[in-house]
């Protein structure tokens, strides 16, 4: 297997092969924790979409034709050198995206959740049979794949969210074309050399580095037949008109502004300590992050000290000490623009409790002063108008916003554009049910703070935060890379004579 981490260049993997591809543009992949260039990526293009499209054409008809069985025997392979390099890959994480060991390590811990569901292809392509329809004729369905799709990724997750699309995808008989983001790259790589370890055959998976030109290309290309799409809501909706307008299936999860609801019959220390992880955890750089506290009634005056006192003490380390509960932001342009939310939410008039900016690198770790490091804000006093509300930063900066009751934290909640994720703590089992059915959004948690489904129950938002009809992963993931196809048979024994001109019915 290639190394990845000793390679100063990264670049695409088309047709069970490692290659620079036709492009001259590169761009430089930081170690976040200290600021340094570790290697470049070269940039595809067009030419290179069309080399990885054309080998996964080539490759469709027999893995289409694989029994199902046989594809989850490789998907089996793969599972066990997962298992056997999970350290490595979430240390490639680490490397490029900054996140924590142990944050990486669980990153590939839920990747692999999909990677275990995906190999019961056998038992979820299963169809549906009715014998005796009507007369001597038997009906039954069947669901086939769609040939060749493509996947696009964020930098946040470089190794669980393509595990949310393409083992499912070539689990069912597609052929996949990845194009992750070219911030940290390295793990897609190193995903292709454990698939070709596994037997899967050459062109059934592939990943071309680059940005907006392969995008467009893969979404213009007439033999992509789907795409799916993670990232920001203006993109996902760029992707989702383009992919429609080119006929493809598309499914495009956007942006998020995830609230936490607390009401005072919660427990303090446990509401507390589920706002710390879930506002800071990957330094806020998920989708799935709580980046607004709603309290409720008078909680805020329990909750909100204790929340200032452990927003100072974040461990703010190294990603690679295991001590570090927070590492730094991924780029130099994403570190300014969560610095610019904050001096905005300060000139709308919120109260800044905790300011992130004031943290120095040097303090994370030797080596670091020149890494790209901020530490957990923390606001009180947050409007519905202000931009640190309503847009979705993504960074350590979390919201309080005080509301009198509990209706009224579920109208501020469901008045947000974006309906990804969403938290309720009480200990009050009516507040939880009638919050769970009157609340707008598509992913609930009752005392869970990142409601993440797992890999059988399909992850996705609902309003701004999902173009397309169906959700990622799970028996949705399935049908979204599979097309149903229903047979009606007879045999001449049974059919009558002459013609039948009448729409058929059951007799």
């Amino acid at each position: 297997m290639t190394d990845i981490s000793n390679r100063t260049e990264i670049a695409h993997y088309i047709g069970g092969a490692h290659i620079s591809g036709n492009g001259t543009r590169k761009q430089p992949i930081y170690n976040p924790a200290t600021g340094a260039v570790s290697r470049q990526v070269r940039l595809g293009t067009a030419q290179d979409v069309e080399a990885a499209v054309a080998a996964a054409q080539s490759a469709f008809p027999r893995w289409a034709d694989t029994p199902p069985i046989r594809r989850a025997r490789v998907l089996f392979k793969f599972l066990e050198l997962l298992n056997r390099n999970k350290d490595e890959l979430a240390a490639l994480i680490t490397a490029e995206h900054g996140k924590v060991f142990t944050d990486a390590q669980g990153e590939v811990a839920r990747g692999i959740d999909i990677v275990e569901f995906s190999c019961g292809i056998p038992q979820l392509l299963k169809g549906d049979f009715t014998d005796q329809v009507s007369t001597g004729i038997d009906n039954w369905t069947l669901r086939q794949p769609l040939g060749v799709v493509a996947g696009v990724t964020p930098f946040n997750f470089p190794v669980m969210v393509p595990m949310w699309m393409f083992p499912v995808a070539i689990a069912a008989g597609n052929c996949f074309v990845l194009k992750p983001s070219p911030i940290d790259p390295s793990p897609s790589l190193f995903i292709a050399d454990l698939l070709k370890q596994s037997g899967l055959p050459d062109g059934v998976f592939n990943v071309v580095q680059g940005d907006k030109e392969v995008v467009d290309a893969l979404l213009e290309h007439p033999d992509v037949k789907a795409l799916s799409f993670v990232g920001s809501t203006p993109i996902a909706n760029y992707i989702y008109e383009t992919g429609a307008r080119h006929g493809k299936r598309v499914q495009a999860l956007g942006g998020a502004k995830n609230h936490m609801v607390v009401m005072p019959d919660a427990d303090i220390d446990q509401a507390v300590d589920a706002l710390i992880g879930a506002g800071y955890g990957s330094a806020g750089e998920r989708c799935m992050a709580i980046s607004v506290a709603v309290l409720v009634g008078d909680v805020a005056d329990k909750l909100i000290p204790r929340l200032v006192e452990r927003t100072r003490a974040l461990k703010v380390l190294n990603g690679t000490n295991l001590a570090a509960e927070m590492g730094p932001i991924v780029t130099p342009a994403a570190h300014a623009r969560i610095s610019s939310y904050i001096e905005q939410g300060v000139k709308e008039g919120a109260q800044l409790l905790v300011d992130g900016r004031t943290f120095l690198g040097a303090a994370a770790g030797e080596g670091c002063a020149n890494g790209f490091w901020m530490g957990g804000t923390l606001f009180d006093q947050v409007t519905p108008e202000m931009s640190i509300y309503r847009e979705e930063i993504f960074g350590p900066v979390l919201s309080c916003v005080r509301v009198a009751d509990f209706s009224a934290a579920v109208q501020l909640v469901n008045k947000h554009e974006f309906g990804n994720g969403v938290a309720c703590f009480t200990r009050d089992g009516n507040v939880a049910r009638e919050f769970t059915r009157r609340i707008q959004v598509g992913m609930v948690g009752i005392n869970v703070p990142i409601p993440v489904p797992m890999a059988w129950h399909g992850f996705g938002g609902w309003k701004k935060s999902l173009f397309g009809d169906m959700h990622a992963y799970g028996e949705e993931g399935v049908r979204f890379y599979t097309k149903q196809k229903s047979v009606m048979q007879r045999w001449p024994e049974s059919i009558g004579k002459g013609a039948e001109f009448a729409m058929p019915t059951a007799q």
